[in-house]
């Protein structure tokens, strides 16, 4: 249990104010709370402090394929680049490649993040390790061959038992890929098994238009229906991309209580045709949150810098400035417009995860808050970030950082992406 710690001169909401946390928790939060005898203490002298971001669908391993196969389209990236490395990862590759992208999301601001990767006790060793955040799944994919139905089930069913005690930051899911790589029937056992367990459910969807119009030609639905008949849409589905959802599957997404993710880099890099329709999403009462994907895709892990490209991008593909205002965009990228994802808010009681940003940063230095978040600052303007009560990253700096940087550069170098 971490022992107490406070915060003194905060700005929140435009007050000064102290926090106090005990036992992992916010205790006190409000003007006139100072620091006891004792407790060791941040002192934020007039910097902000904000709630932490969330990052709602990334692979986090995946660092170690930053920088490659950049240029490619989304399944020849995938074919040629992604799944032939894959079939050779060992469990200290996504150790360190999920240790690296944890560095880069506390020194970001991101506190909690849904992944998806192989080995997945190994990236919930990492988040353990770095004092993060997360829910994390294993992939499923069958569609291709290769091993047989029951063998992946048990793996599956393995990789449930592994992550289970793994600490309190660790939440389980269940992960099938896509609705083009895992067949009618595994998809079908995945959402009994969620529903059996109560456990949620990630999973790709409509990132292409190929992905829609193939499921229309071999299911007569699109790929929204067709995970609905087959059982996988309900209130603990997080759904990522999107890019491709029309105005029934939105409303049929809102009735079911699902999540989509929204991530805007990597769709873009990836050039997938389409942006992810935000307003009609709102409109229709989709939750929404915010994802960076994978690092090999994106590059990158920084959410506040994905939060600008999400809301000029919906600008832009609105034609209408106020498609999405400033603190509204941010609202999404702390998980509040989505609250099955698990943001901490900053409230007395909850969870003590909140960032202290940089006092005097330029970026924040004129105008509102939010927007100066959203459209001008980046992850450098996190100076602390503390997670359970725990300090992660003072003064811009986290504990063992050299060492992590060069294990994931070992890991990358065997696997020929260095």
């Amino acid at each position: 249990m971490p022992a107490p710690l406070a915060v003194r001169d905060a700005v929140l909401d435009g007050q000064t104010v102290g926090l106090r946390c005990e036992r992992g928790v916010i205790a006190e939060l409000g003007p006139g709370v100072k620091p006891r005898s004792g407790e060791e203490t941040l002192d934020a002298a007039g910097a902000p402090l904000v709630a932490p971001l969330l990052n709602g669908h990334t692979h986090a391993a995946m660092t170690l394929f930053r920088g490659n196969g950049g240029d490619l389209p989304l399944m020849r990236w995938l074919r040629e680049r992604v799944w032939p490395i894959e079939a050779r990862l060992e469990p200290e590759d996504v150790y360190w490649g999920a240790r690296l992208a944890c560095l880069e999301m506390i020194r970001t601001g991101t506190v909690r993040f849904w992944d998806m990767y192989w080995h997945p006790a190994q990236t919930a060793r990492a988040v353990r390790d770095s004092g993060l955040r997360a829910t994390i799944g294993g992939p499923l994919l069958d569609a291709a061959g290769g091993h047989p139905p029951e063998q992946l089930r048990q793996a599956a069913l393995r990789d449930l038992e592994e992550l289970e005690g793994l600490g309190p930051g660790i939440g389980r899911a269940l992960a099938p890929h896509s609705i083009y790589t895992v067949s009618e029937g595994l998809l079908r056992w995945a959402g009994e098994q969620a529903a059996e367990r109560s456990l949620p459910i990630q999973i790709h969807l409509s990132e292409t238009e190929t992905e829609v119009l193939e499921c229309i030609a071999q299911h007569g639905l699109r790929p929204t229906a067709y995970l609905d008949q087959l059982g996988l849409l309900g209130e603990r589905t997080v759904l990522a991309h999107g890019v491709w959802l029309d105005r029934a599957e939105m409303e049929l997404i809102a009735e079911r209580g699902c999540v989509v993710v929204a991530n805007p880099a990597a769709n873009m890099k990836l050039a997938v045709g389409g942006v992810f329709p935000y307003p009609a999403a709102r409109e229709a009462g989709v939750a929404v949150g915010l994802g960076t994907d994978g690092a090999g895709s994106n590059d990158s892990l920084d959410l506040l810098s994905e939060l600008k490209t999400f809301a000029l991008l919906q600008k832009h593909e609105a034609g209408d400035p106020s498609a999405i205002e400033a603190m509204e965009a941010w609202e999404v990228a702390i998980g509040r417009r989505a609250p099955p994802l698990g943001a901490t808010p900053l409230d007395i009681g909850a969870p003590a995860d909140f960032l202290l940003l940089r006092g005097g940063a330029l970026e924040l230095s004129v105008g509102g808050l939010a927007e100066d978040l959203v459209y001008a600052a980046a992850g450098s303007v996190v100076e602390t970030t503390v997670v359970g009560g725990r300090v992660l990253m003072r003064g811009g700096e986290v504990a063992g950082s050299e060492e992590i940087v060069a294990r994931a550069i070992e890991r990358a170098r065997r696997l020929g992406l260095k």
